[in-house]
Formats: C-alpha cells, structure tokens, sequence
C-alpha cells in the first residue's frame, strides 16, 4: 500500500523532532508540575512512569505502526483496515478540529504578554491607577496584580458566560498573528514543517535550561525542589493517582487526534518506528520531569517570597502596636516574638486576632494550580520579583509560544492530512486555517474564556478515550494482531516481541476500559457541570452553575465526535446492503432481457 508519490520527510531526525515538538507542549509545563504536587511529589513518579510502559509507549507504537504502513491520513487510514472503521478517524479530524479551536488562543495570549514584557515596567507588577487617579484600582487590591491584568486586561472577562461583549480587538489580532504564523509552518506540507520543528522542537529545551540555571540561584528555591521529590507514599493507596497518571500519559503523547497517523504517513516505508516510539516517549517524559524541577524552583521562589512578606507584615504590626525598637524583631524571630507578646501582654494582644496572617511556608507549597492560572499567573508572578524581570519574561512567554507552536502543528497536520488524501479541493492549508480563525474569533470576547474553558474540559477527553480504545481493539481484534505482526515485520524486518503483544490485546485496552467507565461515572456523580466565574466585586473566581444552553453544548462536544463511529458503520452497511440487493437483482433483468 506505499504510495510512492507522497511527500515524505527529508530525513528521520525531522519526524522524531516533529513528534517531539507536537508530544512535548504546554501540558508538559502547566499540567505534569500540578498532578505532582497533587500526588504527592516524588511519589507519582512510580503510577505514572508504570503507566507510560502499559499504555502510553505501545499506542504510540501502534499509531506509528498504522501511519506508515498506510501512508494515509486517519480516515483513509481506518478505512483501509475496514471500511466500518472510517468514523475513527473521522471522530480524530473532529477531536482535532476541537482542539484547534481553542488551542490557539493559548498562543495569542502568549504573543500578549510577550509584547507587554517590554515595557519598562511589567504591567502585572503593579495595580493600575483609578480613574480618578487617587489610588489602585480596587478591584485589584482586592485580587492581586498578576490575577487583575490576566482576567481584566489581557481576557477583559464577563462576570458569567451568559454576559457577552464585543471582540477584545487586541486580542484578535494576537490570534490572527497566531493563526498566520501556524499558516506558514505549514504552508508546503511536510516540507515547510521539517524545516521548523529543528527550532520549535530544541529551543524550549535551551529556555528551559537557562530557568533551570536562575531557577536554582533564586531565594527558597531549594523549598520548592525538596517538596517536589519528598514523596508522599501514602498518595499510592488513592485510586485518583493512578487515574491521573494514566490519563496525563495519554494526553501528553497526543495518543487519538490522528496527528501520530499523519505524522508517520510521510516517512519512508523502512523506518524504524519503533526504536523512534520508545525514544520520543522517554523524551517526553523525561521533559515533564525536567519541566517540573524548573517549575518548583520558582514554586519554591514565589512561596518564599510571599511567606516572607507575610513575615514581614506581622513584624511591622507588632512593632507599630507595642512600640518595639525597630531592630528588635527580625524576620527569623517573629513566631518567638508573636509568642512572647501574646504571653506578656495576652488582652492586647487578643485584640491583635483579626489583622494577625497565618504565616505558613507548607501552605503557600501545597497551594496548587494547573493550566492557565499557573502559565500566566503564578509563572509572571515569580518573574515580577525576579532581577531583569523583563528578560525573563520575553523568554519565558517565547518558550511558551514554540510550545504551542509545535503541538498546533500537529493538530492542524491532523486535519489537513486526511482531507487531502481527497483530494478534492485545492489550497487545504490555507482554507483550514482560515476557518479555524473565524471560528475561534468568539474566544476573544468577554465571556470567550469561559468557552476555552468548556473546550479545554470536555471537547477531547472523552472523545479520545473512545477513539484509542477503538483503535487497539480494532487492530487486536478486528484486523488481527497476526496479520498486524506480519506489516511490521514488513516494515523493520522483525516481529513485535511479547511485551508489545501483551499490552496490545490485553493490558491496553483493559486500562482504557478502566478510564473510560471511571470517566463517565465520575461525570455522573460531578452533578451539574460548573466552570469558575470571575467576581468583580470580590476580586477572584467563583464556582458557578452552567446554564442549559451551556449543559447542551457540553452534550455536544461530548458526542459529536464520538457519534462519528457508529455513524460512518452505519452508513457502510446500508451502502454495502443496498449494492448487495442490486448485484442479486441484476441476473434477474439480464435473464428477461435475454
């Protein structure tokens, strides 16, 4: 089934950096950091590198293995094997289609912040000036700087996703840049895309290295670093771990959105896939580590800081209300002090209870956040208190966006490859992108982050799950793990060994069983869906209801692209029956005609 007129890579280190580049995004940085502090630091290195060796390294190995035996994108791909398969890869194109909606918004906000970091002063360090200009905006004295510029200025966002305004024209233009940019990268198919990932696929390694460097000279980072590999084995007994581990494996990989399929499908028909599956597995692990150590430095650095300022606010509040000497009381000696006052003078200082902070270095550590709050929050504030504050954050955000840019390669390469397989219209690239701008134009609106919300929760999860389970089963037991066995030796000259075996028709599928019931049973039991709505008056997001039109939506996203299976099966059998009823009725006429 090679086809020899595809366009192919010019080599096989641009298809192992072209994996690299779309496995290893933002994921990586803002969600693996996260799950760690969850999961008891250390302690969740043995769930999830467990579950990288069952599930995560053999459906990466399969989708690679199906891509270039093919040489097909994911619908045509599917269709070969069976042509009731199609709707699997059709559900991929729609899953992809999802993700490109939304994903590019991440990098628009990217290029904002990236812009704002050459001003003389960061304009998330401070709160701006009122209207009036008598003093701070009381909305963000009430938040705090980093929170007020994310939710007000960069998102400008609604109080709920039933208020609505007009585009944030700033941020537009950010996505428009967004969407050009991902355009060129792609613009001469695998050709184009080759030649880019050599800098989206190395350089986020060469930031990361250089915040590794001031990450460890910061103040407190140790703090941060010692939380991460103190382990926590009781977390091991908690089946949520375990769960997390096995769905961050999957989705980190980018197992499911036809982007491996379409990948795969331009390299030569001799490749050596699976050497390339285990490497770009381990690489992508290895990075999340990595990242994470990077992550936790500053974590410990910004918990630091704000414990010491916590310090320094009931050091000035006891010398203020007991007339000390100024150098009486030092940071190091505060809880002593606090101590002291409260034995020597308790009924004044009994009156000290409201305006005294629970000063605690463990709690600003245990305090976790994941996503955007930790990427365009938690990250620009560390950067603020930070020398050169404007350097490192123009390197920051660039790392941010080649991130996004390499896994946005991906996901555009897994819709355009099976349409062009089509070969029906010209100019694919182009047109893709374009409708993809206009479409995720409404994530620039007031209540746009609220939609990016319900995207980032439910348009993939689900869907992806179904789709590899599938997958596997399809190959294992449909097209058969024997004439499966025979295509790969085909391909590499040899036979998958008894481990690849083993995970394909048995370990594999029962784990994606497991995630998927405990998916919808966990949907189930969460009750009506809820997203976190940003309160004006109080200064930080809420947990708020979604409205019915939102519920039906979410109801949407859920089985749209899933449906696209039984569907496309569907609609083959009734094709394949009413061509059988031809074929018996045409001896029939002939024989009359005669």
């Amino acid at each position: 089934m090679e086809k020899d007129a595809r366009p192919s890579w010019d080599n096989h280190m641009q298809f192992v950096l072209a994996c690299i580049s779309y496995a290893v995004g933002l994921g990586n940085v803002w969600r693996f950091p996260y799950l760690c502090q969850m999961h008891g630091g250390g302690g969740f290195l043995i769930p999830y590198f467990l579950m990288l060796f069952l599930e995560g390294v053999p459906l990466f190995y399969l989708e690679l293995a199906i891509g270039q035996k093919m040489r097909l994108g994911s619908i045509q791909a599917w269709t070969a094997i069976s042509p009731y398969l199609g709707g699997v890869g059709l559900a991929s194109v729609v899953t992809s289609l999802y993700l490109c909606l939304y994903y590019n918004i991440i990098n628009a906000w990217s290029f904002w912040y990236l812009f704002h970091s050459f001003h003389l002063v960061l304009p998330w360090a401070d709160c701006p000036i009122n209207s009036n200009r008598t003093g701070p905006v009381e909305e963000c004295e009430r938040a705090t700087p980093t929170q007020y510029y994310f939710y007000r200025e960069t998102l400008d966002i609604s109080s709920s996703i039933e208020e609505n305004g007009g585009v944030h024209k700033g941020q537009a233009l950010c996505l428009l840049l967004s969407w050009l940019i991902t355009y060129l990268f792609i613009v001469k198919g695998v050709k184009s895309t080759g030649k880019v990932v050599y800098f989206t696929a190395t350089f986020p390694y060469v930031v990361l290295f250089i915040y590794l460097i001031r990450g460890i000279t910061l103040h407190g980072a140790v703090n941060g670093v010692k939380y991460m590999f103190t382990p926590k084995m009781e977390q091991l007994a908690n089946p949520v771990t375990w769960i997390n581990a096995a769905t961050q494996i999957f989705f980190s990989l980018g197992l499911g959105f036809g982007s491996l399929i379409a990948y795969a499908s331009y390299n030569q028909y001799n490749n050596n896939f699976e050497c390339q599956a285990i490497v770009v597995s381990l690489i992508n692990s290895g990075t999340s580590i990595f990242a994470s150590i990077v992550t936790f430095a500053i974590y410990g650095f910004k918990a630091t800081v704000n414990y010491e300022n916590c310090l320094e606010r009931t050091r000035l509040l006891l010398l203020n209300t007991f007339n000390l000497a100024e150098d009486s009381i030092i940071i190091n000696n505060t809880f002593q002090w606090v101590e002291k006052l409260n034995t020597t003078f308790p009924q004044q200082f009994a009156e000290l209870a409201n305006q005294l902070e629970d000063c605690d270095l463990q709690h600003e550590l245990d305090t976790a956040v994941e996503g955007t709050g930790l990427a365009f929050i938690v990250y620009s504030e560390a950067i603020k208190n930070m020398p050169l504050s404007q350097l490192w954050s123009v390197l920051y955000f660039i790392m941010l966006l080649l991130l996004g840019m390499g896994s946005m390669l991906g996901n555009v390469t897994a819709i355009i490859t099976p349409l062009q397989d089509f070969k029906v219209v010209s100019h694919m690239n182009s047109l893709v992108c374009l409708f993809c701008l206009l479409l995720s134009l409404g994530f620039t609106t007031s209540s746009g982050n609220y939609w990016f919300t319900m995207f980032n929760d439910y348009g993939a999860t689900f869907s992806l799950l179904f789709i590899v389970l599938i997958e596997v089963i399809s190959v294992s037991y449909i097209y058969g793990l024997t004439r499966f066995e025979k295509d790969i030796k085909d391909m590499l000259g040899h036979r998958p060994n008894w481990y690849w075996k083993i995970m394909w028709a048995g370990t594999s599928p029962l784990l994606l069983i497991a995630l998927f019931v405990f998916y919808i049973i966990s949907y189930i039991q969460g009750g009506t869906p809820r997203y976190r709505a940003w309160n004006k008056e109080l200064g930080k997001s809420m947990v708020t209801e979604y409205p019915v039109f939102g519920q039906v939506f979410i109801g949407l996203l859920l089985v749209s692209s899933v449906i696209c299976v039984p569907l496309t099966a569907l609609h083959v059998y009734c094709r394949n029956r009413k061509h059988g009823n031809q074929k018996k009725r045409q001896p029939t006429g002939t024989t009359v005609l005669a």
